[in-house]
């Protein structure tokens, strides 16, 4: 089973037309709070809580098996991932142009601003890689244009378990599902035995 974290305004539907590239998965598309069709406002907390009740949900029903799971985030989705795998047992995880810690990405971006004061959402994954120990695909855009690469490089360094990473070149931060390396990738490491 892989659960589906998308990016920032991405409606996850669209992943529906994506799943014959990864045949034999069952996949939990998920729509944070206020995307799509979902209520509510989006945030840190809630979503990490909506993550954890998602994944409940999904180890629960029938045939379901946690040692076969799989969190998959995107850029955004990423940090909702990392945050799901440090706290419950998530067999595997994918991360697509990731970051270290929103935090860095914005002092980059925002450098004269004190964003350890402004950022309310930090999504601190790179304090939580050295403890995981699940394997890891982490799949990084070469001309990412939002998240750059260094902070998935950073992320991907401090993984504490078994890692693989694909830099996807010529790929920027909204194209990488075309690279032919994006599906490839994804379909290799869903059927790789785990240990």
């Amino acid at each position: 089973m892989v659960i589906y974290f998308g990016g920032n305004a991405e409606e996850t539907s669209w992943m529906l037309e994506e799943l014959d590239n990864a045949p034999g998965a069952s996949w939990l598309i998920v729509s944070y709070r206020g995307y799509g069709l979902s209520d509510g406002s989006p945030g840190e907390a809630a979503l990490v809580s909506d993550a954890l009740q998602w994944f409940d949900y999904a180890i629960a029903l029938p045939g379901a098996d946690a040692t076969r799971s799989v969190a998959f985030g995107r850029s955004l989705g990423s940090g909702v991932a990392v945050a799901l795998a440090a706290q419950r047992p998530v067999a595997r995880v994918i991360l697509a142009t990731p970051y270290d810690s929103l935090a860095e990405v914005a002092r980059r971006y925002y450098w004269y601003l004190p964003v350890d004061l402004l950022l309310k959402h930090r999504f601190d994954s790179i304090a939580l890689a050295p403890a995981l120990k699940q394997p890891l695909l982490c799949l990084i855009a070469e001309r990412d244009e939002v998240i750059p690469p260094v902070h998935g490089e950073r992320l991907y360094d401090a993984w504490g378990g078994p890692k693989k990473k694909v830099v996807l070149q010529e790929a920027g931060h909204n194209t990488t599902d075309a690279h032919p390396m994006f599906w490839a990738s994804i379909r290799e490491f869903l059927a790789q035995k785990v240990h």
